[in-house]
């Protein structure tokens, strides 16, 4: 089962892909880690990125879908993989399509979790972190005991710059122009499914699944 995940920030797609990968068992792959591992194993599309990520700088497309084609190439990737943050963009899904073909395989599943940008706002704006220990809580999902006040000792609780909601909404609007070229992608290709992320985690999941154990049996 090949999987891509879709969704806005905020809209639960860390969550719903630790669901997936601990009822399919297949590997969770996300571009940050990716990365990370390619550099970690010093190898020579990892040396580049590398390179690039030192100056800031974006990494360019090929060294990107090399270290996917890589990963994509390793042993626990067998029976399926759930891909996270890549693709970002047409080039890059046409190059994916390219390099699992060579494997004789396709993407079968684009999941797109689906959440209004209002609510997305109100997520990503509630987040407090303490200023000791890093704990983040949430003023409507996860609230400190105290408000403003660390439950674990007591530091004071402040906002990210980036937490703002105008800079949140900023980020929401450039990632949806980004993200409406590759959801018509996929919605061509047949596998695209809209995902209702505004309910309860475990009936987001519920839904999530009812589609992929259809692809199973």
């Amino acid at each position: 089962m090949n999987i891509v995940l879709m969704g806005l920030p905020g809209a639960g797609k860390g969550t719903q892909a630790d669901k997936i990968v601990e009822k399919y068992g297949i590997p969770h792959i996300s571009t940050g880690d990716m990365f990370r591992a390619a550099i970690q194993e010093g190898t020579e599309l990892g040396v580049k990125a590398k390179s690039y990520m030192d100056q800031g700088a974006l990494v360019p497309d090929e060294v990107t879908i090399g270290i996917v084609s890589e990963r994509l190439r390793k042993p626990d990737c067998d029976n399926g993989f759930l891909l996270d943050g890549f693709p970002r963009t047409v080039p890059q899904a046409e190059a994916l399509d390219g390099i699992l073909e060579g494997m004789s395989r396709k993407i079968e599943h684009a999941l797109n979790i689906q959440v209004d940008k209002e609510l997305l706002v109100a997520r990503l704006t509630g987040r407090r972190i303490c200023k000791v220990c890093g704990t983040s809580y949430h003023l409507e999902f996860n609230p400190p005991k105290v408000e403003g006040v660390c439950d674990k000792d007591g530091g004071e609780l402040y906002q990210r710059a980036d937490d703002n909601p105008e800079t949140v909404t900023n980020r929401l609007e450039v990632n949806m122009k980004q993200s409406a070229p590759l959801l018509s992608f996929y919605d061509g290709k047949g596998v695209l499914t809209n995902i209702d992320g505004q309910q309860d985690i475990n009936d987001v999941f519920h839904d999530v699944d009812a589609v992929l154990t259809t692809q199973v049996h």
